[in-house]
């Protein structure tokens, strides 16, 4: 939840039309066992925020996932406009884990892709 609230955050400060933030939700830990609460999607009240709940984990496969211990969560990635995902999502302009530690640095990408120009998309799980 703490990666929630960052990200929040992080959409507080740059207040940008052009940023797009996708959370991804999942089951990882024993208590989520069902899509998540009101309360938990409230952490990023943002129009340019769109929440998923992902039960069977297809992303976090998609990004790697082979066993229990290399599920891909509280993961935050900036991608640049333009590449479609196909087959396998596009190399990120910045990711990292866990979240709340590495926010500064996803936020440092935005500012970047901002001031070029180019118009970042983002993805939070």
């Amino acid at each position: 939840m703490q990666g929630a609230s960052a990200t929040g955050q992080l959409l507080r400060e740059i207040n940008s039309k052009d940023v797009r933030v996708f959370v991804i939700w999942e089951p990882v830990l024993a208590t989520d066992f069902a899509a998540p609460s009101t309360a938990a999607l409230a952490r990023i009240p943002n129009l340019r925020v769109s929440q998923y709940w992902d039960r069977k984990r297809a992303l976090s496969h998609l990004l790697g996932e082979r066993n229990r211990s290399t599920v891909v969560w509280d993961y935050i990635a900036v991608y640049a406009p333009g590449p479609l995902w196909q087959d396998a999502p596009p190399r990120p302009v910045y990711s990292d884990h866990p979240v709340r530690d590495v926010i500064s640095g996803a936020k440092d990408a935005i500012q970047r892709l901002l001031a070029s120009g180019t118009s970042p998309s983002g993805g939070d799980k």
